[in-house]
């Protein structure tokens, strides 16, 4: 019989207190093109059973994700409480779809989404709520003081903020307090540390990494482009472009060297490398097996030397994290207060 794996260490995100690592539940709206049996209400009843007895409390969905909520609505039902619960609005239309993005940032969509979400989930308040892109249309301001009336309420507990530039987190925060921002980090993806974290180290903000193993590649499982399914968003990213491919996979290999040396997955280093980064930060990597999420939390108690965190410091990467999309997609700026 294997050790049992320990209970989670707790951070802190602004005022809401939540396990180390979290779960991010875009896997249920099937982004990469998995296959629709294995991202129903079964698999989630097991992963939200086992997340709990792990102590991986912060389970992040979003509107957009398909019908994630609805799932995960099913599979809290009698264990709310145990849960941190984040989910997102604001994105209209995807980047898969066709066309590009929209993005709505008014004031009466925010309480359109929220009472959406809300009765999708099966709950009374979230405790976690994110613009999910920033509107370049409507002043940070106006969102913010919106979401700050569901606080008021009580339909929601704490906000947040993805993928907004370091002028629009600071605006937002003086409207009402941020507790989390969430942005892609990862080894592989290391913009957020040019501006955004130091701002929110500052302003006592937490950060949420999302995509926290380079989309799967750091966990070492995907060797070549033809281990992704031929539907698989994955496959339109430039840093898995064939030519980018093959330079990223080396760096992978330097993952898997260092979480030999310490008897661990790959993507455990991935992680306990973000983890190293500061007390409040909480990745939420995505899976849709509980042996996956085992295995993710089981970083939590990987401890790093310092010539190891450096060594991974110096990882490059081949080809940019996204397409280029536009419509605020990254780092997202609004226009001044009306």
């Amino acid at each position: 019989m294997s050790a049992p794996i320990p209970t989670l260490p707790r951070r802190t995100l602004g005022g809401l207190t939540v396990g180390a690592v979290g779960y991010g539940a875009m896997s249920f709206g099937r982004p990469y093109g998995q296959d629709a049996a294995h991202a129903g209400d079964e698999s989630a009843d097991a992963l939200i059973g086992r997340a709990i007895e792990l102590g991986v409390t912060l389970i992040d969905t979003a509107d957009i994700y398909a019908d994630s909520e609805e799932i995960l609505g099913k599979a809290i039902a009698g264990r709310r409480d145990a849960l941190a619960l984040a989910t997102k609005f604001g994105i209209v239309r995807a980047i898969n779809a066709d066309g590009p993005p929209v993005i709505n940032g008014r004031p009466e969509y925010v309480r359109e989404r929220i009472e959406r979400s809300l009765a999708r989930l099966g709950t009374d308040h979230v405790d976690l709520y994110y613009q999910h892109r920033v509107d370049p249309e409507v002043p940070i301001e106006e969102t913010v003081g919106a979401m700050a009336e569901l606080v008021t309420e009580g339909k929601v507990l704490h906000l947040g903020l993805s993928e907004a530039a370091p002028d629009t987190i600071r605006r937002a925060h003086a409207v009402h307090p941020i507790s989390a921002v969430q942005t892609e980090w990862s080894l592989w993806s290391r913009d957020i540390e040019a501006e955004v974290f130091p701002l929110c180290r500052e302003l006592g903000i937490g950060v949420v990494p999302y995509s926290p193993l380079g989309r799967g590649m750091l966990t070492g499982s995907i060797t070549s482009r033809e281990d992704l399914p031929e539907n698989d968003y994955r496959r339109h990213m430039p840093r898995f472009a064939q030519e980018a491919f093959d330079a990223n996979l080396a760096a992978v290999r330097t993952v898997r060297e260092i979480a030999a040396a310490h008897g661990a997955a790959p993507g455990q280093v991935a992680l306990a490398w973000l983890l190293a980064k500061a007390p409040d930060v909480v990745p939420i990597p995505g899976t849709l097996h509980v042996s996956r999420l085992e295995e993710n939390s089981g970083a939590a108690h990987l401890a790093l030397t310092e010539p190891e965190i450096a060594r991974l410091d110096a990882l490059p990467v081949s080809g940019e994290r996204e397409s280029e999309l536009g419509h605020n997609w990254s780092y997202g700026v609004t226009p001044p207060k009306r």
